[in-house]
């Protein structure tokens, strides 16, 4: 363990304290956590300056950070819903603002689609996307807490990409961690927010469902470029594609093809469905053995090329039980009591805006609580639309703090 630590505290490069480890009993199985390091005031403004014009030329400015942040890795238990409640560990990242208070709110971030095992909020120095949400909520004052997802970070498990249950489950159970180490930490976690971008959004939507089946309370969510129907999303990849989708496309579905493959017993599922001349490179992308870099040259350019002729004109009708999982893991139907806004973009490369907005007019119809389509503007694109989206949802999330 101090091996790790040491060769964590090089890569993310925190200013200087005393390594801190500590394995907590609760619930099912034990909850450990590991100091990683700290952001300094200077840095949080550094991610939210200099980073942040790295990441994306969209035009989008943040007001500096207001406090540092002490940076926690968390092992935790967590099931597999899935394949029978089996038990596994899951990692992720609590972020606390050195404060004077002792009861925070807490924002829980779910990440977008990465294809590497480590680019996810326990890595945070590989992972832009969780450095922008420590610097904007955490160097604010909220606890930020996200989960990694069983497949990702140091969990032992294949990639579980998309899949409903199991992603919500990893979310809970980091979030009851998130409680543990906190309650170590001396601190108190107030009201809870939900957050989430790309794939994130989808898994934010997951699991507010699961906190509000649940009866836990959840102040507000926000969601940007949701894939809130994943049936509808494929559809459209493959039988409408666009001047305007993004390059790495074909990875979306082939990582979902592999993790229905083993989760929800589909044997064959990628070899059926994935082209035979791309099948290696398929596999190895899913496995985390190359990365987009690597596997890019070797696959296909859209996603109706990486697919067999046959198993892309199934899409259509949605029968065969591939198409069907997919169908049964929308996001959005069901009468939902949690204010929400879903940000979208004109130009998202990703997320057409009728998928990204669809929730809202269900709400809508369905009386469920407050549900708001915000526009990121004409010049949003993907990544354009996740930083509109986290500059929006801080404002509206402190608005409806408790006074």
């Amino acid at each position: 363990m101090q091996k790790y630590l040491l060769l964590a505290l090089a890569l993310l490069a925190f200013s200087s304290l005393p390594a801190r480890a500590a394995t907590l009993e609760t619930g099912p199985g034990p909850v450990r956590y590991e100091h990683l390091g700290d952001y300094s005031v200077e840095r949080l403004n550094k991610i939210l300056t200099e980073e942040l014009a790295a990441f994306s030329a969209f035009k989008v400015s943040y007001p500096p950070a207001q406090n540092a942040v002490s940076l926690y890795k968390v092992f935790y238990p967590t099931v597999i819903p899935e394949l029978g409640n089996k038990p596994t560990t899951a990692t992720g990242l609590v972020a606390v603002p050195k404060t004077a208070g002792k009861a925070l709110p807490v924002v829980s971030y779910q990440h977008g689609t990465v294809f590497t095992k480590t680019a996810v909020p326990s890595h945070p120095e590989e992972s832009m996307e969780t450095r922008l949400m420590i610097a904007r909520f955490a160097g604010q004052g909220y606890i930020v807490i996200g989960a990694d997802y069983v497949g990702k970070g140091d969990s032992p498990e294949p990639d579980s990409y998309m899949v409903k249950e199991v992603t919500a489950q990893a979310c809970l159970d980091m979030l009851l961690a998130s409680r543990t180490v906190c309650s170590a930490l001396g601190l108190a976690q107030g009201q809870l927010f939900l957050s989430g971008w790309s794939q994130g959004a989808w898994a934010t939507m997951q699991f507010r469902h699961k906190l509000e089946s649940l009866d836990m309370a959840v102040t507000a969510a926000a969601t940007a470029s949701t894939p809130s129907d994943l049936y509808l999303l494929l559809t459209r990849w493959i039988n409408n594609p666009t001047s305007l989708d993004a390059s790495w496309l074909p990875g979306s579905p082939l990582l979902f093809l592999h993790s229905y493959e083993h989760y929800y017993d589909l044997p064959g599922l990628s070899r059926a469905a994935i082209a035979d001349k791309w099948q290696q490179t398929a596999r190895e992308l899913y496995e985390n053995t190359i990365g987009w870099e690597a596997a890019a040259p070797k696959l296909a350019k859209t996603v109706k090329e990486l697919l067999q002729p046959e198993f892309a004109a199934q899409s259509s009708m949605g029968q065969e039980r591939f198409y069907r999982v997919l169908q049964g893991n929308e996001a959005y139907r069901w009468r939902s009591r949690t204010p929400s806004r879903y940000y979208y973009g004109k130009i998202d490369e990703v997320m057409p805006p009728y998928v990204a907005t669809l929730p809202v007019d269900y709400a809508r119809t369905a009386g469920a609580a407050p549900a708001e389509a915000v526009y990121a503007g004409d010049e949003a694109d993907h990544r354009g639309t996740f930083l509109f989206g986290i500059n929006d949802q801080k404002a509206w999330f402190d608005s409806l703090l408790a006074k």
